[in-house]
């Protein structure tokens, strides 16, 4: 199964090559070395390796792969990722390095591990839905889908579709539920009490009444919302390019042409033009700023900023806060 060739090399020197060809499997290895004896152990360890992995069932793997974990393959793609994968898909990759799987050799990961994995999800606290899980094994998919094409490192693909479909037929991942949750006149009133509280006594702060009532109004994201440019607004006032509009099909592009509620002019016509943005703050400020509102309990509710941006106010609450 092996062989060891001796080389002549342009410096009189002498290298020694030994070469492992696995016909069933049409695999074929070799490695170069500067004495025989070190060809020679090399090739009996590789050939017991990949004797062992024939036992298995498996095609013989490279040993520059061999080593390669999940967690390493995970490293590979977000540093190689060109475009953006976004923050909340970077976040579950890493948190996923925090489980056994990441420690697996890829090889080693077949649709048996993937699935206990997703079984392990539910025992952690706040990730025990299954549409959750189901978003975990998605985000983990792509990088089953590029590392074997991209690097060789074997994870298989195949193994990853199988998994999912173990998991959905009993009901261990599962698609978002519709969500039906609207805030109310009186949670709302609560939010925007506290947030105009907060901006009297911390005029520098993020002004969250205002572009909490735009976010209700236009139904942007919070990211949406802090990338809205003085130069993407026309001139009438009506409409406004929004830069990188989510699209649940399409990752990437997707600037769209959108009209504005009456309610959303007047509320860009009292911004500052201190800069380039209409609301210069970052995302990140504007969840923290959310985030606190309701969890703290300083509203007196618990009200995901996902939901309110969702829920349409009606003129009349509009007319009742004077926005």
């Amino acid at each position: 199964m092996g062989t060891i060739r001796k080389n002549a090399l342009m410096s009189g020197a002498t290298s020694y090559t030994a070469r492992i060809v696995q016909r069933k499997f049409d695999y074929t290895e070799s490695r170069t070395f500067d004495a025989r004896p070190k060809a020679e152990r090399w090739m009996k360890k590789r050939e017991k390796e990949i004797d062992l992995d024939i036992e298995q069932g498996q095609k013989p793997i490279p040993r520059s792969v061999r080593a390669t974990t999940l967690a390493q393959a995970i490293d590979k793609y977000i540093e190689a990722s060109r475009k953006e994968i976004g923050k909340t898909k970077e976040q579950v990759l890493r948190t996923i390095k925090e489980y056994d799987l990441a420690d697996m050799a890829c090889e080693r990961i077949g649709s048996q591990e993937i699935i206990r994995f997703a079984e392990e999800l539910h025992a952690r606290a706040n990730l025990s839905s299954p549409s959750t899980v189901g978003n975990y094994l998605s985000h983990l998919s792509a990088v089953f889908k590029v590392m074997r094409p991209m690097y060789g490192i074997q994870l298989d693909e195949q193994a990853m579709r199988d998994a999912q479909t173990v998991c959905k037929t009993m009901g261990i991942i599962a698609k978002s539920e519709k969500r039906e949750r609207r805030p109310s006149m009186d949670e709302l009133d609560a939010l925007m009490a506290h947030f105009q509280a907060k901006s009297l006594s911390r005029p520098k702060s993020c002004p969250m009444a205002t572009i909490t009532a735009f976010a209700i109004f236009s139904t942007r994201r919070q990211s949406e919302i802090s990338r809205l440019t003085w130069r993407d607004y026309e001139p009438d006032g009506i409409r406004i390019w929004v830069r990188k509009m989510k699209h649940p099909g399409d990752k990437e592009g997707n600037d769209t042409l959108v009209e504005l509620p009456d309610p959303c002019t007047a509320i860009i016509a009292a911004q500052p033009r201190s800069g380039d943005r209409i609301f210069p703050y970052s995302a990140d400020a504007i969840t923290a700023s959310f985030t606190r509102a309701c969890i703290l309990g300083r509203a007196g509710v618990d009200v995901a900023w996902d939901v309110q941006v969702e829920f349409v106010l009606s003129r009349d609450l509009v007319e009742f806060h004077k926005f």
